[in-house]
This record gives C-alpha cells, structure tokens and sequence, in this order.
C-alpha cells in the first residue's frame, strides 16, 4: 500500500507532469471506482491543472476553468484519488487512441491531457478486493477520509507535544494507534513497523502508558524513518516507488530474516487480512508475541 512518503513523491510527480496541462478525458473503467457523482467526472474535462496535493494517503489535483485570454477562474474541482492497498498511478507518455473497454483487467481509471502525444495516466488495482477510490469534488474536505484525518506527522506544526496529547488518552496498542488516519494522518501498516523498531518499541505496547522519555524517542523515530523515506522516494519515477520502498524496510515485509540492527529474527503476528512484522531483541525484551491465528491454528 502506497503510505505518506510514497504519495508524496506520486504528488511530486504529477505536480511536475501536470501543471498548466489541460484535462482532456476522464474514463472510469471500473464501476467501483468512483465514488461522487455530483460533480460528475466529465466536469473536469477541459479544466487546467493548478495544483496537486497531498492529504494524508489522498491525491489531491486541482483543476481549474481558465477563459479565452488565460484568466484562471475561482471555481475549482478537485479529482481526489486514493489508491487503498493494491492500487497504483501508471504514467504514459503516449496513451492509446482507442477508449478504454470495461473488462476484469487491473486498470480502473484512465486520465488522459489534452496535446498531440496523448500523455496521461492510469489508475490500477491488483486483485478481486476494489478498494481504489476516486472522487470529483468542489472541497476536498467533501471526502470523508480526508475530513477524518488527523495531523500529518510531517507538519512542521506537529510537534512532541501535540504527539504527547495524541498517546494520553490511547488505551489501544500503539500499532493500532500509528495506523490510524485520524490519529495521524499517511502511516500505514509498513512504516508503522519501521518506526516501532526504530524507537526499540512493542506493537502491543498500550500508548498511554507510554512514558514522557518513550514518547520522545518514539516521536523522534516517526519524524527521522518518514522524512528519510521521503528523501529515498524524491525524484523516483512512479513505476520504480514500489521496489524503492521494498528496499529501504528494515523489518516489515521481512519476517524470518535477520534484523540489520542486532541480527535476531524478525517475527510476525499475522491478522485476518494484514501481518505486522518486528525484532523481538530490539522491541520486547527478547519475548516473541503472541500469534492470536497461529494459536488458533494449532489448537
């Protein structure tokens, strides 16, 4: 699942790709995919993009309507895009001529500006379960996730403190907590590891009883393992994000290799439709943790 370094570089990307190019077709392939219908997708043809965003884990472009003597107009429209687990942003430099058919294909939204190479993108989903989502809006807060959201862990605005009032009153596990978009806005499952391992911290530890010298690495370790992915992930072309991400993990994604830190094995805890990953010597003492499916598995 792309998290917040990674739609930072796709906003990057599209911002550099799509400033000042006109929106010409839209075509969601998928019937799942769009979410909104008023504004209707097809408002968005022929608007110039001024902008591209980022909001959490949400794509944000602006399209606005400019007039004949290149005023740029106040009413804008938005086409948010979020791409859930198994979604991804294919940049071309020269689509297809012909539109798109709906099929059981991954492709599930075409976007495609306006000039004589037919550049533009495509919206793809791996998979049977369709949770890619797009939506055509006057206000970006008219998405629900992105009104949900909480602070981006990279505002210069979020500081210790802020993170400190966050944890106090959290009586669930900080895994679940890092995760969840409306405490902090962009940390998925992936880099909720990578920052747990980086403070030395249990995932099932419970965030308020953190104590004040925890919060303070554990915030540290949020800042340095998101701003460093961030850096790995600048100027990288969308189609190579995937494999960047992959090899700069150091225990998510990796259960039953060394730890690069202490040379221990990494383990994993596996849910219904998900699986955390972390490094028993740097994070619990040396215990592994309870696997609630394999326990159940091998009653």
């Amino acid at each position: 699942m792309p998290e917040l370094p990674e739609v930072e570089s796709l906003t990057a990307f599209l911002g550099e790709h799509l400033a000042g190019r006109t929106l010409e077709r839209l075509w969601p392939v998928a019937v799942s995919v769009l979410k909104t219908y008023d504004p209707p997708l097809t408002a968005l043809e022929g608007r110039v993009v001024t902008d591209v965003r980022r909001h959490g884990k949400f794509l944000d472009v602006t399209a606005s309507e400019v007039s004949a003597d290149g005023e740029i107009g106040a009413d804008d429209l938005h086409l948010v895009m979020h791409l859930a687990r198994a979604g991804w942003l294919r940049w071309q430099d020269g689509l297809p001529d012909i539109p798109p058919r709906p099929g059981k294909g991954p492709l599930a939204l075409r976007v495609r500006l306006a000039g004589p190479s037919g550049a533009g993108f495509d919206l793809t989903e791996a998979g049977t379960q369709k949770r890619l989502a797009v939506h055509c809006v006057r206000d970006p807060q008219d998405v629900p996730g992105i009104a949900r959201l909480g602070p981006d862990p990279l505002d210069p605005g979020f500081t210790r403190e802020a993170f400190g009032r966050l944890l106090a009153g959290e009586q669930r596990q900080l895994k679940g907590v890092l995760r969840d978009q409306s405490v902090l806005a962009g940390v998925g499952n992936a880099y909720s590891d990578e920052v747990l391992h980086a403070a030395r911290m249990s995932p099932f530890k419970i965030a308020a009883k953190a104590s004040d010298a925890e919060v303070d690495v554990l915030y540290a370790a949020l800042g340095e393992v998101l701003r460093s992915a961030v850096e790995r992930a600048r100027g990288v072309a969308a189609g190579s994000l995937k494999a960047e991400k992959k090899s700069g993990l150091r225990v998510h994604g990796r259960t039953g290799q060394p730890c690069p830190v202490c040379g221990d094995t990494v383990r994993e805890v596996s849910y219904r439709d998900s699986s955390l990953q972390y490094c028993p010597t740097c994070q619990t003492g040396g215990k592994p943790l309870a696997d609630r499916r394999m326990s159940r598995l091998l009653k």
